[in-house]
């Protein structure tokens, strides 16, 4: 009899954690995490994506007005359906690239009323002109000039400039230059580097720690980052300088706070660099919405600080289970073959049989880029 009860509790037990197990395993593939973790703090684990397509900055005539109608977001999504010229010259783009419906706000940015971004200094819009007056200047001996293209507005047609050999007065961030010199003349896509802090459009990985926590973010096309968020201690000298800024945490009640500073100069978000500080603020909304919001602030850039915002909403992390690392590989493959064709132009052009490749543009007439 005793055997038999130590048989039947035996099974019992077996039974109620194959069941706990599954409750979790259930709770697990639909992404649904307890309200809090271990250590007590608010539950913020999962994937979380922006599931809509809204602008940056909002429409000059819109005014204050956040949010818009249901006919202008069907209107938004029209206009995406409707765009054969820019599927026909962005096919693989188009396969690939997921089209997100508008959404109900007419801007990310909330803060100005305006939902527009604050104006630059004056110190930034003279940066602004030296790469501009750069990029006309690589432009000048091309067809793109010639024939007064949109991509030569302010620049003027003539024999290439003898400055086209010097080095960059700036570093590179904002897209190819008509000049293939090295890595550096080329895109940040184009190098596998792109994704910035913040990052607004891929989907982010949080996953909480007792005194850190870690962001993945899929910026597309396989390229991503890591970040770490410290729960305490303070930002390291100012002559450190990372990537993503180095970023610190801490609980207001059940909003995740982040400060983040010590930004690279290589690595801008909307020409902000070094100068740039953010306040991120997560917040559980519900049990698949996620409220975000970030304020920019860099006084060498705008006149004043802007606030961006977003509801983020969980993704099931059994459909997601396998893709955890973004791979590139048009950096891998592209850019290096881009460099070699390169030099061979050069070459044949040295050897007096072919032009001189700063007659080649990277436009094509509509200003697209080629190559």
């Amino acid at each position: 009899m005793k055997r038999r009860l130590q048989e039947f509790f035996g099974v019992a037990t077996v039974f109620i954690s194959i069941t706990v197990l599954l409750q979790l395993t259930a709770a697990s593939v639909k992404g649904q995490a307890p309200g809090t973790t271990p250590w007590g703090h608010p539950n913020l684990e999962g994937i979380w994506v922006d599931v809509h397509r809204t602008p940056l900055e909002r429409a000059t005539e819109l005014g204050d007005r956040e949010f818009a109608t249901a006919e202008e977001r069907a209107a938004r999504d029209q206009i995406q359906l409707d765009r054969p010229s820019v599927l026909a010259c962005e096919a693989y783009n188009a396969v690939y690239t997921s089209a997100k419906p508008a959404g109900p706000r007419t801007s990310l940015v909330v803060d100005p009323p305006d939902g527009r971004i604050p104006s630059l200094t004056v110190e930034a819009q003279r940066k602004n002109e030296v790469e501009r007056e750069w990029r006309l200047m690589l432009l000048r001996n091309t067809d793109t000039c010639r024939n007064n293209g949109p991509r030569c507005a302010g620049g003027e047609y003539g024999p290439p400039s003898p400055r086209r050999f010097n080095t960059t007065p700036y570093y590179n961030t904002r897209g190819r230059m008509n000049r293939h010199d090295g890595p550096e003349d080329q895109s940040l896509g184009d190098r596998c580097m792109t994704g910035r802090t913040p990052d607004l459009n891929g989907f982010r990985r949080i996953v909480q720690g007792g005194d850190s926590i870690a962001i993945g973010y899929d910026t597309g096309q396989g390229q991503g980052f890591q970040r770490i968020i410290y729960l305490g201690g303070n930002h390291p000298p100012t002559q450190i300088r990372l990537r993503h800024g180095d970023s610190r945490g801490r609980w207001d009640g059940e909003t995740l706070v982040i400060e983040t500073a010590n930004f690279s100069p290589k690595f801008p978000f909307q020409g902000s660099a070094e100068n740039r500080r953010l306040v991120e603020r997560y917040t559980r909304i519900d049990l698949d919405t996620l409220a975000y919001e970030v304020t920019i602030e860099d006084p060498t850039v705008w006149v004043a600080p802007w606030t961006i915002r977003q509801e983020l909403k969980r993704q099931n992390d059994q459909e997601n289970r396998i893709y955890y690392e973004p791979r590139c590989h048009e950096g891998n493959y592209g850019l290096p073959a881009l460099l070699i064709g390169s030099r061979l132009d050069e070459q044949a052009f040295e050897e007096g049989r072919g032009p001189d490749p700063f007659s080649f543009s990277i436009f094509d007439g509509a200003g697209l880029q080629t190559r």
